[in-house]
């Protein structure tokens, strides 16, 4: 083995450092007995070419400082312990492990019975120890040059309210689009390139989220299978962008395309949403393999049952991150630090967050996680978002984060669905989803913007196979349809799949404008699954996670139909960003303002009527009205000055017939102008007190308060004669308006 100088290092930072002349070396680890620093002279390499004792070690953490390293050598750790798993020790210096804080990929893992601690087929099992060594096979850590030209990078630091989310997978975005190039489709590139910019800006959008980038395993099961973990959610390293889907697989290169990736969709508007899994490892539970934390320091990292050879699993992967131990609160709170200030992300999507809050059992949502971010001068200012559940007991938390953070609002995606599937007694909760969710949000200081509103994600059916099959198809996982959510609230307008029946397939139609209409009109933020915008299906997969195929891909070559659809949404999401009152930062209040007989939000019946108690308590209640008032005086922009827009009307039917919706009342010489019909493209004209609007079966409307213009004369006086009147203006004026020598 070759001789490499060693000199004591520092504690901080963790990881691999590179500081222009030499490397330094910092791994935590409470209960080993010694660390040794593996160097490896490439990815082809069987053995390592170094195994360095690293020679200090200060409050738990092991560490080297070495001047004759330099970026892009690859290494990992072996550490020195006893191998107890009664205890919770799985110590095993025979297996080389990767740095928590890698920042690059140098090799992935190979998969064979050396990446285990224990002895694969012994009676015994994860009791047994395993001697073989795994340095042939190991992941592997790449040291990083961090210097990166940003050129004047900036964020566009969208406000929550003007936010629309569009969820993203890297590969099956890019990898049969037509508009990228052929050597940068499902990659970091593909996604930076102008053809995918130009329809994320055609769209409307303003923030891509993207699907897990962080380095992550395929389990061996679906190695085995011939399969993969496409979505990526089994992460192996916190702070390395994933290899796979660098155009060039290098540990370097990897890392600076994501980063010029992240610099082009920031100078065309978009924001960057990294969709993070700090809940578990791919590790697993007591037989999982020897990777990284596991073998490290097992007890400090994981949180383990009693007896503690097994793992709590509030996640359903076999293992959950122990919230409890600060270095484990170090790693996370690193690792998030790292990919906004070094790598320019936005904003971070949280999967199973509940498991971040459960600080004992119980979720807690003043928890310590949380604590720190509120008071991190970095993390406190970027976006960020919670899947407010996991499957541990009480782990359904909508509603009860913090503030400072949003949630996927599950209730709303649920509600939304009953409603146009036709069930009753929803109207409701349908109504108070569609304002935002006070309910939920408004009693602890949070705004609409706290709700995240999605009626598809990547987790489920896609909007096309939501209204085209009543139950799930996940024969192609190989898990004899036993995998994926049941509890779809689907609708297949008839027919289960694929048909040629124009009655089922014009009503599915009409269903997807609903839904995406829906989404677009309510307040809150708006998260689109990628692929909807033009109705791409997975043939009724609604777990879709190891299928990195067609079934996933996105399809560009679009039909007819799919055209349509996506010219449809283009129209609603212009709809949104022209609208004001559907961008409100505060909640509807149901009141009178300025003193007139108008509200802010008023709920009509098909007779033009207010809604009763009565009219919200029957069971078939399926069409309402919602009129929300455009002169908005509790709404007031940058400048302090009143927001005000267009009055709309709103119109919901979920009934199977048509039913003549009447124009509630308006001032005299205005009328109503309908804008948009998910069920026609003919419509009509204008529309005034008590005249009837033809609302199909299983469609929305919405229609403008037109207003007579007044002469341009006529209102610089009124302005005028407003200014003098209004004593808080004039308090605020200290000279003339124009007085000798003042320009």
């Amino acid at each position: 083995m070759a001789h490499q100088r060693v000199w004591p290092g520092r504690p901080a930072p963790l990881g691999a450092t590179w500081d222009g002349k030499g490397v330094n070396f910092a791994v935590f680890s409470e209960h080993a007995t010694q660390v040794d620093l593996c160097l490896f002279d490439s990815p082809l390499a069987t053995k390592e070419s170094a195994r360095i004792p690293l020679p200090d070690q200060t409050d738990h953490v092991w560490n080297g400082y070495l001047p004759d390293i330099r970026p892009g050598q690859l290494y990992g750790f072996r550490a020195h312990g006893p191998y107890d798993p009664e205890r919770g020790f799985r110590f095993n210096a025979n297996k080389v492990l990767l740095d928590p804080y890698a920042k690059g990929i140098g090799r992935d893992l190979i998969w064979n019975d050396a990446a285990f601690g224990y002895h694969i087929g012994d009676p015994a099992g994860d009791l047994s120890f395993d001697e073989r060594d795994n340095a042939d096979s190991a992941p592997l850590a790449a040291v990083i040059n961090p210097r990166f030209n940003w050129g004047g990078d900036k964020p566009p630091k969208t406000p929550w309210h003007k936010t629309l989310i569009y969820e993203m997978h890297v590969k099956g975005f890019t990898c049969k689009s037509p508009w990228v190039p052929r050597e940068s489709r499902g990659k970091y590139a593909g996604v930076a390139c102008e053809g995918t910019l130009r329809h994320l800006r055609s769209l409307g959008v303003t923030a891509v989220e993207l699907m897990p980038v962080h380095h992550h395993v395929d389990e061996r099961f679906l190695v085995d299978r011939g399969l993969t973990n496409y979505w990526g959610y089994n992460t192996l390293a916190y702070l390395a962008p994933e290899m796979r889907f660098a155009s060039i697989p290098n540990p370097q290169q990897t890392v600076n395309e994501f980063k010029r990736m992240v610099r082009q969709l920031h100078r065309n508007g978009f924001e960057v949403i990294l969709d993070v899994v700090y809940n578990h490892t791919c590790e697993g539970n007591h037989l999982g393999p020897t990777l990284c934390l596991k073998g490290l320091d097992n007890t400090s990292y994981y949180r383990l049952a009693d007896p503690r050879r097994y793992y709590q699993d509030y996640t359903g992967c076999g293992n959950t991150l122990n919230m409890q131990s600060p270095r484990v609160l170090q790693l996370i709170m690193d690792s998030l630090r790292y990919w906004v200030q070094e790598m320019h992300v936005d904003g971070f999507r949280f999967d199973l967050a509940a498991a971040l809050a459960r600080e004992l059992h119980d979720v807690d949502k003043l928890g310590a996680f949380f604590d720190i971010i509120h008071q991190d001068p970095i993390l406190s200012q970027v976006k960020l978002i919670a899947e407010p559940w996991d499957v541990g007991p009480g782990g359904y938390q909508v509603g009860n984060f913090p503030v400072l953070w949003t949630e996927w609002n599950g209730k709303y995606r649920d509600c939304v669905r009953k409603f146009w599937r036709g069930d009753g007694h929803t109207a409701s909760e349908f109504a108070t989803r569609l304002c935002g969710s006070s309910d939920l949000y408004e009693a602890t200081g949070r705004r609409p913007y706290a709700s995240i509103n999605f009626v598809t994600s990547h987790d489920g059916f896609s909007l096309h196979d939501l209204v085209s099959y009543n139950h799930k198809h996940n024969e192609a996982n190989g898990e004899n349809n036993n995998d994926g959510d049941n509890h779809n609230i689907s609708w297949n307008c008839g027919s289960e799949g694929p048909t040629d029946d124009p009655a089922v397939l014009k009503i599915r139609e009409q269903q997807k404008r609903n839904f995406m209409t829906t989404l677009l009109i309510s307040q809150g933020v708006a998260m689109i699954r990628s692929g909807d915008e033009f109705c791409q299906s997975q043939g009724g997969n609604n777990n879709a996670y190891c299928q990195d195929n067609p079934i996933s891909w996105l399809r560009w070559k679009l039909t007819k139909e799919e055209r349509r659809f996506l010219e449809f949404t283009q129209r609603v999401i212009r709809l949104w960003k022209s609208q004001p009152v559907l961008q409100r930062r505060k909640f509807f209040q149901g009141r009178m303002i300025r003193g007139e007989l108008v509200k802010d939000v008023v709920w009509l019946t098909p007779l033009g009527q207010q809604m009763t108690d009565e009219d919200w308590n029957k069971d078939y209640t399926r069409c309402l009205g919602m009129r929300l008032e455009g002169e908005m005086e509790d709404e007031i922009n940058e400048k302090g000055r009143p927001i005000s827009g267009d009055t709309l009307l709103i119109l919901f039917n979920s009934h199977n017939d048509s039913i003549p919706f009447l124009m509630p009342p308006h001032a005299e010489n205005e009328f109503w102008q309908p804008l948009l019909d998910t069920a026609t493209d003919s419509l009509l004209k204008r529309l005034t007190f008590q005249e009837p609007y033809p609302l199909e079966g299983h469609s929305l409307a919405v229609l403008r308060l037109n207003r007579p213009k007044v002469p341009f004369v006529d209102r610089a006086k009124s302005q005028i004669w407003q200014f003098v009147r209004d004593q808080r203006w004039q308090k605020r004026i200290r000279f003339p308006l124009f007085r000798p020598g003042n320009p």
